[in-house]
C-alpha cells in the first residue's frame, strides 16, 4: 500500500468527481482511477460507487474514509516531526511560484530578508503549466510557502482563503510592442475593423485568467498569433516585433528604459496585480516560521519597497 492511493482517496472523496481529482493531484484520470483501484484491492472491499453520477463512497468506502484521514494525518505529521528533530541543518524552504516572480521579486525578497544576517537555504517546488497546479502544490502541503500575484478575475484564489498571507508589493503589467524608428508602437490595440496581432498568455496560467475577461469587456479586436505560458516568453516575441503582449513592469526593465518596449494601449489597459506570499497552515519547522517572522515585518514596510 502507498500513501498516495490514501491521498488520492480523500481527494476523490472531497470531489466525487475523477476528472477533478485527477487535476488536483496532477495526474491523468485513468491513472487516478487505477491508483483507487489498486486501493480497493488492497483494502478487500469496493470503497466507491462508480455505477452513480456523481459517484459516491460505498458504505465501506464511508467508514474507511476517516481511518485514511487518520492515517494520512499520523504519517504526516511522524514525517514533520522527524524532520524537524533531525535535520536541522539540512532545512530547505519550498517555495511553489510562478516564474515571473521567480525570476524579478523572489532574488529582491531573499536579499532583503537576509539584510540583517539570516540566512535561509531555499528551492522551488517542481513547476507547473497552469496556476492551479501552484496553488495545488501548497493545498496538498507539498511546500511551505506560495509567492504568487493575487487579482479577484482568478478563481483559484478562493482555494487560499483559509491561508494566512502576507501582501508584499504591487505590480503593474502594461500592454506592449516593439517600437519603429520614430519610437512608436510597431502593434496598437485598437477597436477598429483591422485586428491587433496578439501574443496570448495559454488558457490555465494566472494572465490568462485575468487578461481573457479584459479583452472581452473591452471589445478588442486580437488575431492571436503566439501563445506561450511564460512572460519571458512572450517579451521575447514582442521584442521581435511579433505582437502585442502584456509584460509585467519588472521583467523588462532595460527594454523599457531604453524604449524597445513602448506601450501598445493607453494606461486603462494596464493590470495592476498584487504580490503575496502564503503559508501553509501549519510551520512544519522552526526554520520556516523564522522566515515567516522576517517576511512579516518586511511587508510592514513601504509596500512596494522591492521597486525603491
Amino acid at each position: 500500500m502507498e500513501l498516495k492511493w490514501l491521498e488520492d482517496f480523500l481527494c476523490l472523496s472531497q470531489h466525487l468527481n475523477f476528472s477533478r481529482a485527477a487535476n488536483e493531484r496532477h495526474v491523468t484520470q485513468s491513472a487516478l482511477s487505477r491508483r483507487i483501484k489498486q486501493l480497493e484491492v488492497w483494502v478487500g472491499v469496493p470503497l466507491v460507487d462508480r455505477s452513480t453520477y456523481p459517484i459516491r463512497l460505498t458504505l465501506a468506502g464511508q467508514s474507511f474514509l476517516a481511518r485514511a484521514h487518520d492515517a494520512v494525518g499520523l504519517l504526516t505529521h511522524a514525517r514533520d516531526e522527524l524532520s524537524a528533530r533531525y535535520t536541522p541543518m539540512m532545512e530547505v524552504l519550498s517555495f511553489a511560484t510562478l516564474n515571473t516572480l521567480s525570476l524579478t521579486f523572489f532574488p529582491a525578497l531573499m536579499a532583503q530578508i537576509e539584510k540583517n544576517g539570516d540566512n535561509f537555504r531555499t528551492r522551488f517546488s517542481d513547476p507547473h503549466p497552469s496556476f492551479l497546479g501552484n496553488v495545488s502544490t501548497l493545498l496538498n502541503g507539498n511546500c511551505d510557502f506560495l509567492l504568487t500575484y493575487s487579482h479577484p478575475f482568478v478563481s483559484q484564489m478562493d482555494d487560499l482563503k483559509n491561508f494566512p498571507y502576507l501582501s508584499l508589493g504591487h505590480e503593474k503589467v502594461i500592454p506592449v510592442s516593439a517600437a519603429d524608428a520614430a519610437g512608436q508602437p510597431i502593434h496598437r490595440l485598437k477597436n477598429g475593423p483591422l485586428p491587433t496581432e496578439y501574443l496570448r498568455y495559454r488558457g490555465t496560467t494566472f494572465f490568462a485568467q485575468v487578461l481573457d475577461p479584459l479583452v472581452e469587456t473591452r471589445g478588442l479586436n486580437l488575431n492571436m498569433v503566439y501563445e506561450n505560458g511564460m512572460a519571458v516568453g512572450l517579451k521575447a516575441m514582442a521584442v521581435s516585433g511579433q505582437g502585442v503582449a502584456w509584460i509585467p513592469q519588472s521583467l523588462m526593465p532595460d527594454e523599457w528604459k531604453r524604449g524597445i518596449l513602448v506601450r501598445a494601449g493607453d494606461e486603462d489597459y494596464d493590470l495592476d496585480v498584487e504580490i503575496r506570499v502564503y503559508r501553509s497552515q501549519r510551520f512544519r519547522t522552526d526554520y520556516a516560521e523564522r522566515f515567516w517572522r522576517r517576511a512579516t515585518t518586511l511587508a510592514a514596510k513601504d509596500i512596494n519597497w522591492w521597486q525603491s
